[in-house]
């Protein structure tokens, strides 16, 4: 099966990333708006529970943290995806590195940048266009994450929740 971690944010950054997503993201159904913290990968049923578990331990360690969203970026030239950047602060980047140093998994892609996608796979043109546009916006949203989720994939692509870690001890 395949799964992922990711933090969803609040209702209101969600709805103000869906309504660029559903124009520019072609993934717009399958997922809600998020912040990878561990890309898809492939685990078996009987690892998933192993897997659970350290999670489980990570979420402990780490206590509910903030995030601002300030301004739209792009990945622009390695691929054409523009995003809602997330400032990086030391507890995301802990909770990013804890997550990825599991035996789970590959290694990370590329160097973490937190963000959000609002668009992918758009053609240059798109891109230029798009991005042109959505830097100009004033952005402030600043929320409490207070947890993160392992989520799965199912045959038609959609991604669901398979559980939910709370960040702090209980």
């Amino acid at each position: 099966m395949k799964v992922g971690v990711v933090i969803y944010p609040s209702k209101k950054l969600q709805d103000f990333a869906n309504s660029y997503r559903k124009r520019y993201d072609p993934y717009y159904a399958l997922i809600p708006p998020h912040m990878t913290l561990k890309a898809r990968f492939d685990i078996s049923e009987s690892q998933l529970d192993d897997f659970s578990n350290k999670l489980e331990e990570i979420a402990q360690k780490h206590q509910p943290f903030t995030i601002t969203t300030k301004k739209i970026s792009t990945f622009h030239p390695v691929n054409n995806v523009v995003y809602l950047k997330v400032n990086p602060t030391e507890e995301l980047e802990k909770l990013y590195a804890d997550i990825n140093s599991l035996e789970y998994g590959n290694p990370p892609e590329y160097a973490f940048v937190p963000h959000i996608t609002v668009g992918q796979e758009l053609s240059e043109g798109e891109h230029s266009d798009v991005y042109g546009q959505l830097r100009l916006l004033k952005l402030d949203f600043t929320e409490e994450v207070d947890r993160f989720h392992l989520i799965y994939e199912l045959d038609n692509g959609v991604w669901n929740v398979y559980e939910t870690f709370l960040l702090g001890n209980k």
